[in-house]
């Protein structure tokens, strides 16, 4: 014992600052979780989180449609609705019946879809349609209408999907307009989505989205308006429901070209009870806003490829057009080459043709490397999520393309909460049992040798798909 005292005094220099160095980083090691270095990476590069936020998840067509046209049916002052598209169906018919209810009942009704999202649609929006809405005073506005000389409309589009009723419940998610949300399509069966119901502070961010592109269309500048307390009912559409999670913490990763800040004042936000929640992490107040980023053209790449880098165990994934860029390519890689579980969901059948062979491509090189990867069989799932370490995920409207990743207006969620994240691997692991696991001998079944070559044939279009 005395020789080890009297070592540890002689050489206090050289052993004490080496042993503190060590302590420090086992420290450090167990505290970064992969929730808390991409809350620490996004709020560096300027995406706002806000705390005390419910989140409900819709995982079918049916669940959205029943849960956002209650709500608007219940809403007293606005309904703001920014879609890629609405398709002129039965859905879409019913939508406008109700916003032309609400505008005779006073409440001011917004509305925004894009141009190519119209075009492209095979029963789109027609000018007569958008015309009698608009002698309903409902104030639709197409975003970027095609015109001579076409080529200049290819890019960026928007592809958001949000709603915001009464500044107070948003909607946001991979789900347009459709009846086929509801009763799918011959070409490729059930069609299966995702999207969540949110209130609390996360609801001003999705509003300022949209006040910005509502200004960028029309040319008129709106407010923007602070959650408004919610009353009774109001703040849960179901108190029974088991997928309603409060006091979640969210983020908006919202990608447009250039930068657009919005001067706002520190604001404590609280739930209708007036609550007012701690965040999870030190150092962030409780739904305190100052200076918040509308959007950056890299955004959505800076979430998606350090999200990834940031799996410790597990990362899962279900997105429709898995394309790849390059980085999202190499970070997938790297997280497999350091141990993490990689589970890929993509569908059989695809609603558009070349892309899917690309993604087959691509998933079957990332099989090769370790990664497990399921083809799911009845239908199209056109959900873009992704769940890491169980810690936390997203749900948006990117798909892991080009478009998506660097020309599209795009914009996700980013939720950190374990329980969110566990119904969504929860429906991961539900949707593998109605799908075949991708192994060399089934690859070899699946893919005969021309859709293989076409497939890295595609992989080359892969900066256009």
């Amino acid at each position: 014992m005395n020789r080890f005292l009297f070592f540890e005094n002689m050489n206090k220099r050289k052993l004490v600052t080496p042993l503190l160095l060590i302590h420090f980083s086992l420290f450090t090691s167990v505290a970064q979780t992969s929730d808390s270095i991409i809350y620490r990476q996004l709020t560096d590069y300027g995406i706002t989180f806000t705390t005390g936020n419910t989140v409900e998840l819709l995982m079918s067509g049916q669940e959205k449609f029943d849960h956002l046209f209650a709500d608007i049916r219940r809403a007293r002052h606005t309904v703001h609705l920014e879609y890629f598209n609405f398709r002129n169906d039965s859905i879409a018919s019913l939508l406008f019946d109700i916003l032309r209810e609400k505008r005779r009942e006073g409440v001011i009704v917004r509305a925004l879809f894009d141009g190519f999202g119209n075009d492209s649609n095979n029963q789109p929006l027609l000018k007569h349609h958008v015309k009698s809405l608009r002698e309903d005073s409902i104030d639709i506005y197409e975003f970027d209408p095609i015109r001579f000389p076409w080529v200049n409309h290819i890019w960026p589009r928007d592809h958001r999907k949000i709603v915001v009723i009464d500044d107070s419940i948003a909607y946001t998610g991979g789900m347009n307009v459709a009846d086929y949300y509801i009763k799918g399509t011959e070409q490729v069966g059930s069609w299966r989505d995702m999207h969540c119901r949110l209130t609390g502070p996360v609801v001003a961010q999705l509003q300022e989205i949209f006040v910005h592109i509502w200004e960028k269309t029309t040319g008129e500048q709106l407010p923007v308006a602070y959650p408004r307390p919610l009353i009774g009912d109001d703040m849960v559409f179901d108190k029974q429901d088991s997928q309603q999670v409060s006091g979640a913490t969210i983020g908006i990763v919202n990608r447009e070209p250039g930068t657009v800040y919005v001067e706002r004042p520190g604001t404590a936000y609280s739930e209708g009870s007036g609550t007012v929640y701690s965040p999870p992490f030190e150092g962030e107040g409780p739904g305190v806003g100052s200076r918040h980023l509308l959007g950056k053209n890299s955004a959505m790449r800076f979430f998606y490829t350090h999200a990834i880098d940031a799996a410790q165990d597990t990362l899962r994934i279900i997105n429709p057009y898995f394309t790849l860029t390059p980085s999202l390519n190499k970070a997938l890689k790297r997280a497999l080459k350091r141990g993490v579980v990689v589970d890929i969901l993509l569908s059989e059948k695809s609603d558009i043709p070349l892309t899917p062979d690309c993604c087959f491509y691509n998933a079957h090189k990332l099989m090769k490397r370790g990664a497990r990867v399921w083809l799911y069989q009845p239908g199209f799932h056109h959900s873009k999520i992704m769940m890491v370490d169980g810690r936390f995920c997203t749900v948006g409207s990117a798909n892991l393309d080009a478009r998506g990743m660097r020309f599209d207006y795009e914009e996700n969620a980013v939720i950190l909460d374990s329980i969110v994240t566990r119904q969504l691997n929860d429906m991961f692991c539900r949707d593998t049992l109605e799908s075949v696991r991708l192994t060399p001998k089934t690859w070899d079944e699946f893919r005969t040798p021309w859709q293989k070559f076409r497939g890295w044939f595609a992989h080359l279009l892969r900066p256009f798909l």
